[in-house]
């Protein structure tokens, strides 16, 4: 490993990494980083010691508000030992008496990013009418069910951040996780 000298200049410093080469960086510049990283330790520290209730509204605010018509729905995962292998299925639709026949509502979720912040944010978008097949039904085929959108994203699973989804009233937004198994071979 690579002895860093305590100073090599008057205006220069250099920052050593394991198994690295030092790299040279200039006073200003490890002031300027110095600084960003003190003034965020003790907010993230802070945070932490926060009710739950606290940390939830500060994680919201990068989020915009619903618009008349809409509701927000707020998922938040658990934290997992790999989130890596694990993915999320979102899931929007309505519960609605349907029979016999295959039925599907129209719609589309769309991937959107706050801005200033860099979250995504998800809207459905074109949430309406219902399709279903045309198929003849016995009498007393009639049930209550969950018909969903076509469109159901497979996205990565994040539990630092929550899942924020924007739907019309009177839609359901549900999910569901997916897990990977391990690799097989091909033989």
């Amino acid at each position: 490993m690579n002895r860093c000298p305590a100073w090599q200049e008057l205006f220069a410093r250099r920052v050593c990494f394991p198994a690295m080469k030092p790299i040279q960086m200039f006073a200003g510049a490890a002031l300027a980083l110095g600084l960003t990283l003190a003034s965020t330790a003790p907010a993230s520290a802070q945070s932490r010691q926060q009710r739950p209730g606290a940390q939830a509204q500060s994680d919201m605010a990068a989020f915009p508000r619903a618009m008349r018509g809409e509701r927000q729905h707020v998922i938040r995962l658990p934290r997992l030992p790999n989130e890596d292998v694990v993915k999320v299925e979102l899931i929007a639709g309505k519960t609605m008496k349907i029979d016999c026949n295959n039925h599907m509502m129209s719609g589309r979720m769309e991937e959107r990013t706050a801005q200033g912040w860099g979250y995504n944010y998800y809207v459905v978008q074109d949430f309406g009418r219902g399709a279903s097949t045309l198929m003849g039904c016995p009498r007393g085929a009639s049930r209550t069910a969950f018909v969903r959108i076509g469109d159901q994203p497979l996205i990565r699973y994040n539990s630092r951040l929550p899942l924020v989804v924007y739907a019309p009233a009177d839609a359901e937004i549900r999910y569901r996780i997916w897990r990977a198994e391990p690799e097989r071979f091909v033989r």
